[in-house]
């Protein structure tokens, strides 16, 4: 017998300095006294937009500025009795001050640190630890040695600005003593602004170790996954259900190019901590193909289940508009580094 499915619309709800807006399911509710993110049930006559407006102000009294609120991660959880499909909304401006209006305690978190209520619904951990996740990602692209110099300078610049996610990607120098040291200089400068710094999957397994995880090239990811199928550790079920935040100190990140939705499905089965999907626009690296545009690249993340990066032609100037279309944020190679 199947199990019944629900539609979510949910509020991830933060002000300005980055605390979260957490609530504690109230007595008589299913899963009464677990923590979770606000929102309710999307009705049939509703957008998801509107449902979260609607149950935000039934449930906390305030009323989210709905020009502000960006869609998210579309995320699907399977309960013992229910599979339910999450819609993560972000809520940066509302009026009004929050209140728990059904009998339900509140508390604001920092996602960045230890989350201080337990326990947490299931559905709840993946949110928070997407949230850990900068909103820009910074792509590499040194070329050669002789560019080498002025090229650091520019990333000192850009980590200045508050870059905190970098991938090492350099084709040119895939297996070369110059693309080692390149790597190693980009790490030393990373490690001091306190950003990660991964290593693309087109550079030596060595180099990737050394480094803060590992980003999947397609073809790549396509191929660990098909060797986990192999092996019995990789299928299509879902993953257990988390119990617990990850330590973030040590913990390596793992990221998956994509070019289609396919792509990023591949990157869900592998569970990712994000994918890039690209390219959007139009971009000197691919001068003979046109890009995908806004409403093929929300097309392709529809319940992606983990956070995708907007690739191609982007400028910080494209943020806005990355975030309405769905995107966690923004990845580039010259687009961030100024």
């Amino acid at each position: 017998m199947s199990k019944p499915r629900v539609h979510v619309a949910v509020g991830v709800i933060q002000k300005t300095d980055g605390s979260l807006l957490l609530a504690q399911r109230p007595e008589g509710k299913p899963w009464n006294g677990w923590w979770e993110f606000p929102g309710g049930k999307v009705e049939p006559d509703e957008s998801v937009m509107q449902a979260l407006a609607r149950e935000l102000k039934e449930e906390l009294g305030i009323d989210i500025q709905v020009d502000a609120a960006t869609p998210w991660v579309i995320y699907t959880h399977e309960y013992p009795k229910n599979i339910v499909r999450l819609e993560f909304c972000r809520v940066p401006a509302w009026t009004g001050q929050e209140r728990g209006l059904e009998n339900q305690a509140l508390r604001w978190v920092d996602p960045h640190a230890a989350v201080p209520v337990e326990p947490l619904l299931p559905a709840a951990l993946p949110p928070l630890r997407w949230l850990r996740l900068p909103d820009r990602y910074l792509i590499t692209g040194i070329g050669s040695a002789a560019n080498l110099r002025a090229y650091l300078d520019s990333l000192r610049k850009a980590l200045e600005r508050g870059v905190r996610l970098v991938q090492f990607r350099e084709p040119a120098m895939a297996d070369t003593a110059e693309g080692l040291a390149a790597l190693q200089q980009v790490l030393a400068l990373c490690k001091a602004a306190g950003a990660r710094c991964l290593v693309n999957s087109g550079h030596p397994a060595a180099w990737q170790e050394q480094a803060d995880g590992v980003h999947l090239q397609a073809g790549h990811a396509r191929a660990r996954l098909g060797a986990g199928q192999r092996n019995g550790t990789t299928d299509d079920a879902p993953a257990e259900p988390e119990t617990a935040l990850p330590e973030e100190a040590g913990r390596r990140l793992l990221g998956v190019s994509a070019h289609h939705r396919d792509d990023i499905e591949v990157a869900r089965r592998l569970h990712a901590d994000f994918a890039v999907l690209g390219h959007v626009l139009e971009t000197p690296s691919h001068p003979a193909r046109a890009g995908m545009g806004w409403e093929a690249f929300t097309s392709a993340i529809d319940n992606a289940g983990l956070p995708v990066f907007a690739l191609g032609g982007m400028r910080e100037t494209h943020m806005q508009t990355a975030k309405r279309s769905g995107a966690h944020g923004i990845a580039a190679i010259r687009g961030l580094l100024g």
